[in-house]
């Protein structure tokens, strides 16, 4: 099965070789989905760190490939807004709903502010506790010896149980989450043509009925530290009661950031160890590398391969001019990868030095708020997996989902061995 994969490697390195730069558009989805968008960025940061994509399924577009300038274009949020969406494609005007990372300043933090305190440092305390327990009692249920989908019973579960926490959503429900995150990111703005819009569109309806019973329950309640509760009794964020799609924007959001990043990485890092197998030895033999592996796994897997911005004026940037209007995509998948930033930067290297310096979360004023509780379900699983298991092994070529958008899983076959 990888010699599978590394030949249409291969073949997609021959192609970014031969085709020339103007015809390069690097937002097809079904590379990603196939694993072998790599090569195609390689070559965009040695000869077109910013380079314009003419023609492709969502217009014009400027894709920044390099660490340097992806931290130019995040940093500078007066002259790169984002307004216009996080996407490749254009929002549906008839079903668009807000959220604070496609806003501005001086909405964007006004809306943010109120939910970060679910995930700040003083909760992180009484979340390590609980998932700890929580994330024991799945890696207990999982069978030794047998075959078993990685993502189903491991990733999402630990996902979704971290999420309904964070919502203090209905546990019986609980798996209704992760099922509205992937319907938000079936979105052909991310490459992902599975669902109808208008059966995208009637999930999203149900999904925001039921929040708005919970945030009806909530918002006269006593205090508590679930997104609800605090955005419901917040000055700022209270009326989103009575603005339901405002009110579903940013639960929607909540809930894909507490989703993709966590549950990609989790399967994201045995996919990257099972590939550097001499890894997994250094891994076993030196546990306290942990912490620092869990930096590395999310810059190798990178869950979120990009964020959009639009150019406010004309700005010149790599000698580069992009004109007031443009779509500017940062990939991050790209400058995660960048020899230039880091050394080998294809290899997982659990000691990595500058491990920490990826840019999966974003920079500057739209970081995700989330990061650290992200590090801490990674770090705990990996805690737990050594406690009882020499190896998780996998067993076969991974099912990737279909998006430029989400580097995601959906099947990743394993074996327990004790």
């Amino acid at each position: 099965m990888l010699k599978m994969t590394d030949e249409a490697l291969a073949a997609a390195e021959e192609e970014a070789r031969t085709t020339p730069l103007e015809d390069f558009d690097v937002s097809r989805a079904e590379r990603f989905a196939a694993d072998v968008h790599r090569p195609f960025f390689a070559r965009l940061r040695r000869e077109a760190p910013v380079h314009l994509c003419r023609e492709s399924e969502f217009g014009p577009y400027w894709s920044i490939s390099s660490y340097e300038q992806i931290m130019k274009v995040d940093t500078d949020h007066r002259r790169f807004s984002s307004l216009g969406g996080i996407s490749l494609g254009e929002r549906n005007p008839q079903f668009n709903p807000r959220s604070f990372i496609s806003e501005d300043a001086p909405v964007h933090p006004k809306w943010r502010k109120p939910a970060m305190p679910a995930v700040g440092p003083d909760r992180l305390g009484d979340l390590e506790a609980l998932m700890r327990r929580r994330i024991a009692a799945v890696m207990d249920e999982l069978p030794i010896g047998e075959e078993f989908n990685w993502v189903e019973r491991v990733s999402i579960e630990i996902t979704t149980q971290m999420l309904a926490t964070l919502f203090d959503f209905p546990w019986e429900e609980r798996h209704k989450l992760p099922y509205w995150s992937d319907v938000v990111t079936s979105n052909p703005g991310m490459g992902n043509n599975s669902l109808d819009e208008m059966e995208r569109r009637r999930i999203l309806l149900e999904c925001l009925s039921a929040f708005q019973g919970l945030w009806a329950a909530r918002k006269d309640g006593p205090p508590a530290m679930d997104f609800i509760s605090l955005m419901a009794q917040h000055p700022d964020t209270k009326d989103f009661g009575d603005d339901p799609f405002t009110l579903l924007g940013n639960l929607m959001l909540l809930i894909v950031g507490g989703n993709d990043t966590t549950r990609n990485s989790i399967s994201g890092g045995v996919w990257a160890l099972n590939r550097h197998p001499e890894q997994y030895d250094r891994l076993t033999a030196d546990p306290s590398l942990i912490p620092n592996m869990v930096s590395e796994i999310i810059r190798w897997q990178t869950p979120l391969a990009y964020m959009r911005r639009t150019a406010l004026e004309d700005v010149e940037i790599g000698g580069r001019t992009i004109r007031e209007g443009d779509k500017v995509i940062m990939w991050y998948v790209s400058g995660n990868r960048d020899e230039a930033k880091f050394e080998e930067a294809d290899d997982f290297d659990i000691a990595r030095k500058n491990a920490r310096n990826h840019i999966s979360f974003g920079y500057g004023v739209h970081r995700c708020m989330g990061n650290r509780v992200a590090e801490m379900q990674l770090r705990l699983v990996w805690e737990e997996i050594l406690k009882r298991f020499s190896r998780v092994e996998v067993v076969g070529a991974p099912v990737r989902v279909m998006s430029n958008f989400v580097l995601g899983y959906e099947e990743l076959p394993v074996v327990l061995h004790r």
